[in-house]
């Protein structure tokens, strides 16, 4: 039976048998001897998203140790909250930290790690913050009518949990609820770029 370990861009732990390219975790274990959620949510302020494959490493998912989390894509992940981990994936993380400091001295984990809990929480509710729709960087994440869309050139495409499932055009000149972080969108902004679920290419436009 699927365990509730797949996270939304709203930050929502949901069940589904659909299978996501990154897993992660919130700093610990919430889950307990018959893998079942508690009230909490996290247990520190360090969410990473990491690769599902490591050394060979053979883990017991929501074992004895941290309570594993799914994302469909890197997108989601950073909707959500959540940074490259540097362990295995040290070099995503640097170039992250390199380009939230903005050329000055690398941001260390911790000091990254307090600003995202403040941009990502209102209490212990996803928080939004109100944007230019116009100004927002290839990789972000929107939310329209109950649901999520990412950002992707001229359209917007509509997140699901088994990938990217239609698109619109992008309107201009609007304000919207972004889900994304303020310090994750600079960071976009400026070059980095996330993974994509593979059905996010079905929408790029035809070279012909």
């Amino acid at each position: 039976m699927p365990l509730q370990n797949r996270v939304s861009p709203f930050g929502e732990w949901f069940t589904t048998p659909a299978r996501g390219l990154l897993m992660g975790n919130r700093g610990g274990r919430l889950h307990d001897a018959q893998r079942k959620l508690g009230a909490r949510r996290w247990t520190s302020r360090q969410w990473i998203c990491c690769k599902l494959e490591f050394n060979d490493r053979h883990r017991k998912v929501w074992g004895d140790s941290y309570t594993e989390l799914f994302f469909l894509d890197e997108v989601t992940a950073l909707a959500a909250g959540h940074r490259p981990c540097f362990e295995c994936r040290r070099h995503d993380a640097e170039r992250f930290a390199a380009l939230l400091s903005g050329g000055k001295k690398r941001a260390r984990a911790g000091a990254m790690d307090e600003v995202l809990h403040r941009e990502r929480l209102d209490g212990k509710a996803k928080r939004v913050h109100r944007r230019a729709i116009d100004g927002l960087p290839d990789g972000a994440m929107i939310a329209m009518e109950g649901e999520a869309f990412a950002v992707r050139g001229t359209h917007l495409l509509r997140w699901t949990p088994q990938g990217y499932s239609g698109s619109r055009l992008r309107p201009r000149g609007d304000e919207v609820d972004v889900l994304t972080p303020p310090s994750i969108l600079k960071v976009l902004a400026v070059g980095f770029s996330p993974l994509w679920h593979p059905s996010a290419n079905s929408f790029l436009p035809s070279p012909f």
